[in-house]
């Protein structure tokens, strides 16, 4: 049966910025002869829409409009918790600064351990890891992101991963495979922990494969607080509205 998951880095790339208005302005190049007006418009709006996602003020904006933002947990919520688990959010191949060079979490996946290993530490529950190798993962990725987390959190945190989610490749696989391991254990009562701007979507796959979720959100955008510096654009600033306009997407889409 076709799946569509091997393309979805592909289409993400294609569809969202930089590469949608990048797209289409070398679509109106091509057009330009004949229809050079249009590719005028074209080239002038791709460009303006470009600026404005590459300004952190739009990207938290964006946020606000599109998607739903959640209130740090409390310890009154995590002492009726059983487990946590903390959503991958990558693998890098390449980290020479560690010794060997060989394979870290990436910026976004160590945030979130970090913040799910501030909560063990604080209300003592055990501690699920949930990421294998993505869709966007490379061929030479040797380890799941999970086994790459488990070494993270005893190396720099002290602390033991209880469970190890080594096999999916989304969210949505996440919370099944979570299930398959938590509920046996009867344990269906957890604390979720990912970036605000991808919990909407993590709790409603998690909420549908049978768990009772406490959010537990971390790594919040940035409200605009200096100008010009917030209104103007920046790599973070188009980075922050990618990552808010593929929420988005993939809240439409399933």
């Amino acid at each position: 049966m076709f799946s569509i998951g091997p393309l979805k880095p592909v289409l993400t790339a294609l569809l969202l910025p930089p590469g949608g208005p990048l797209l289409l302005i070398f679509l109106a190049g091509l057009l330009a002869r004949r229809f050079q007006r249009s590719a005028w418009a074209v080239v002038l709006l791709s460009s303006l829409a470009m600026w404005l996602l590459a300004c952190d003020a739009t990207a938290y904006g964006l946020n606000r409009l599109l998607l739903s933002t959640y209130a740090p947990v409390t310890a009154e919520q995590a002492a009726k918790a059983q487990a946590i688990v903390v959503l991958g959010g990558g693998v890098d191949q390449f980290a020479p600064e560690y010794g060997d060079g060989g394979e870290e979490l990436g910026e976004a996946a160590y945030k979130r351990l970090a913040y799910g290993a501030y909560l063990a530490k604080r209300s003592q529950l055990p501690v699920m890891y949930a990421g294998g190798k993505g869709w966007a993962a490379a061929d030479t990725q040797l380890h799941s992101e999970a086994e790459v987390a488990a070494h993270t959190m005893q190396r720099d945190f002290g602390l033991k991963i209880q469970w190890q989610d080594k096999d999916s490749r989304d969210t949505r696989e996440n919370a099944l495979r979570a299930f398959e391991v938590l509920w046996p254990l009867g344990k269906k009562r957890i604390l979720l922990v990912t970036h605000d701007w991808h919990m909407q979507r993590s709790l409603r796959n998690f909420q549908q494969a049978g768990f009772e979720v406490t959010p537990a959100p971390m790594g919040y955008l940035q409200p605009p607080v200096s100008i010009p510096i917030d209104y103007l654009p920046s790599a973070n600033g188009l980075r922050h509205s990618y990552w808010v306009l593929r929420e988005w997407l993939g809240l439409v889409m399933t």
